[in-house]
């Protein structure tokens, strides 16, 4: 059971409808038949239009690119997938990270939306999937951006499942520590917050540390890459992904984000920018 309740289950899908009724461009809900069961897709954009499919973070959905996706999806046909495990519309089944499984799963999920080489933008726990899809699948993605990625830096598991997990400080400072420590600011903030705390009261996280990717795999990587960290990252050490990355992709470009956490919001043009720069 990946919800603590199936009452908890229903408040955060009925979240994420919300959502979806509010998309901000015409969209299709697209299920994809997978091995593991059933992988929930939105698509937006041209059908005509280079594919650039997108994986959101742990603990989230593809309501993650809602900000993104009016500007996407007039360069690109956009595939926002929701990870299956994670608090999405697809299958609850969470995939071995030490296997070939997750790859296998995104084998089918880019058949099955009838594509064969795609751009691949991955954030966080997304970011690990995408690196590990391009290290076990080479010469199936053409560019690819990671945003706050796992498995390159010390993963500092658990801060922030700690934090919404300390009811007994009142909820003001869970939320204070959550926007701290993603570095959450503004008006934006109020909201993604907002569906933090639903989710993490709800949902129950997976749990162990990402596994990390050694230098020789990286190094095979040979398509252009970009990496986007934030300096003040709690979720994972961005100093040192920021260091490996430099070292070891032979393509890569690196962008470490002075006085910015775990939310890595306002990207959307830089995204935009590096997968033009560099088409199939």
């Amino acid at each position: 059971m990946i919800y603590k309740s199936d009452e908890g289950r229903q408040l955060v899908h009925q979240r994420y409808r919300e959502h979806l009724d509010a998309w901000p461009v015409p969209h299709d809900e697209v299920r994809i038949d997978t091995g593991i069961g059933e992988t929930f897709v939105v698509v937006s954009g041209p059908a005509d239009a280079p594919p650039l499919v997108v994986l959101h973070g742990s603990g989230a959905n593809a309501s993650t690119w809602r900000a993104d996706i009016a500007d996407w999806s007039r360069s690109f046909r956009v595939c926002a997938v929701d990870l299956p495990g994670e608090p999405g519309f697809s299958a609850p089944t969470r995939l071995a990270l030490d296997s070939d499984a997750t790859a296998s799963w995104l084998d089918e999920v880019i058949e099955g939306l009838g594509l064969d080489t795609v751009a691949l933008v991955g954030m966080s726990l997304g970011g690990w999937t995408a690196l590990d899809y391009v290290v076990r699948r080479p010469g199936r993605v053409t560019t690819l951006v990671l945003l706050c990625p796992g498995g390159l830096g010390r993963h500092r598991y658990g801060w922030l499942v700690k934090a919404i997990g300390l009811r007994m400080i009142g909820r003001h400072s869970v939320r204070d520590m959550a926007r701290t420590g993603l570095g959450l600011e503004g008006a934006q903030a109020d909201s993604i917050i907002d569906d933090i705390e639903l989710t993490f009261t709800h949902f129950s996280p997976r749990p162990g540390k990402l596994p990390i990717f050694r230098d020789a795999q990286l190094r095979e990587v040979d398509i252009p890459v970009l990496i986007i960290v934030g300096e003040r990252d709690a979720l994972f050490d961005s100093a040192r992904t920021a260091e490996r990355a430099r070292g070891t992709f032979t393509r890569g470009e690196v962008r470490l984000l002075p006085g910015v956490g775990h939310a890595l919001l306002n990207q959307t043009a830089a995204v935009r920018e590096f997968v033009q720069a560099h088409p199939s």
